[in-house]
């Protein structure tokens, strides 16, 4: 199968669960509903009116208005009367639109038939916050991820401010010694890379797509007027030496394969030189998500195609999803990286803020078959209010 038709094939597979939730509400009222956290307003002003400090706007709260007598809602486990709410909080809740009935009933086949998300068009996708196209804000993140993604960037002052990250922002798992940080100001931004190498050493298998780093800098710039496109230059400034190569290249990093008659077949890429790179991305809120974007880049002479989101919401579950596809690189294979992490998994300050889940790349493998290069468990923090 070529690789183009694998990257659409995926493309589909991941986005056809979202496509079949575009269904209209039964005309049936329902009393008893678990709330899809895709009004991120909504759900903060109803825990303020309960004083819940600080309020999750990802939480999860279900009414029961069954018995007139006891209606009750429920944020996070936690039991309040329906009526401590003012009268236009209770009306917005019963005429809340996205909800999952709590009283259906479940057979073997609902897993087949039952489709929970009743979202409508105007809820799939929506229109990004005035942060997220910012050219001076857009590298404010509170989510802190083990590897790879979009880097955790804290606010100083608004627009000044620092970031860093494990990982390039394109890379899959443990496939990268790449750690970087960076300091920003009104939509510039200067830094430094270095080598942690730790991330790729405890893997012995699949290593020959691996892209090592030593140390050098970096200089970005986003374009004013939205955050829609950024540049950036990277300047590798400590050459490899003959120490570090066979270290990287030694016989037990599975870094190196070989043909039959000892020529090289495929090897980890030691980056080297200096490069200019690009990014032109689109923001997006999909499903509800708090950030969001759909890219194509060039980075390290290396194109990429993908989407990222963060804390989208379906079905009652909060997730992370992020695919990114490199089908052109001067330097190694194309991959294809994928990652996905559910929240709401872990209890108290944890429930929102921590998300667990697999995080895997698709390539060449040393055997020269097509399928899975790696795999590992990836985790985020969310650190800061959402945005």
């Amino acid at each position: 199968m070529k690789q183009k038709q694998i990257f659409f094939l995926l493309l589909i597979l991941f986005t056809a669960p979202a496509i079949n939730t575009i269904i209209a509400q039964d005309d049936e009222p329902i009393i008893y509903f678990q709330m899809e956290p895709l009004d991120d307003s909504l759900f903060i002003h109803i825990q303020e009116a309960l004083f819940i400090d600080p309020p999750d706007p990802k939480a999860e709260i279900i009414a029961d208005l069954r018995d007139p007598n006891n209606q009750t809602i429920s944020i996070k486990g936690s039991l309040y009367p329906f009526l401590a709410l003012n009268p236009e909080l209770r009306a917005r809740i019963i005429t809340y639109p996205f909800k999952i009935n709590l009283e259906e009933d479940i057979n073997y086949g609902s897993v087949f038939t039952r489709v929970v998300g009743r979202l409508k068009i105007s809820k799939l996708t929506q229109p990004p916050t005035k942060q997220q196209i910012s050219s001076t804000l857009w590298y404010i993140n509170p989510f802190l991820q083990m590897l790879g993604g979009e880097r955790f960037g804290v606010p100083i002052k608004k627009d000044l401010g620092i970031s860093f990250g494990f990982q390039t922002r394109y890379e899959g798992p443990i496939n990268s010694n790449f750690v970087e940080a960076n300091f920003h100001m009104l939509g510039a931004y200067g830094g430094a890379f270095t080598n942690f190498d730790p991330i790729i050493q405890g893997i012995l298998s699949e290593n020959h797509n691996n892209l090592i780093v030593t140390t050098g800098f970096q200089l970005g710039y986003v374009f004013p007027f939205g955050n829609f496109f950024e540049i950036s230059f990277l300047s590798v400034t400590e050459e490899f030496t003959e120490k570090k190569i066979k270290g990287y290249y030694g016989p037990d990093k599975a870094t190196v394969v070989f043909n039959e008659d000892s020529t090289v077949k495929y090897k980890a890429w030691l980056v080297e030189g200096s490069y200019f790179n690009w990014e032109f991305r689109y923001p997006i809120k999909v499903l509800g998500s708090t950030k969001g974007r759909v890219y194509v880049a060039n980075y390290l002479d290396e194109y990429h195609f993908g989407i990222d989101f963060r804390e989208m919401s379906l079905a009652g579950s909060t997730f992370d999803f992020w695919f990114d596809a490199m089908p052109s690189s001067k330097n190694r294979l194309p991959q294809y990286a994928l990652n996905l992490m559910v929240q709401k998994i872990a209890e108290s300050w944890a429930f929102s803020t921590f998300s667990i889940g697999p995080s895997l790349i698709l390539s060449t493998k040393a055997d020269g078959s097509f399928g899975l290069l790696k795999i590992f468990v990836n985790f985020r923090l969310k650190v800061g209010s959402s945005l």
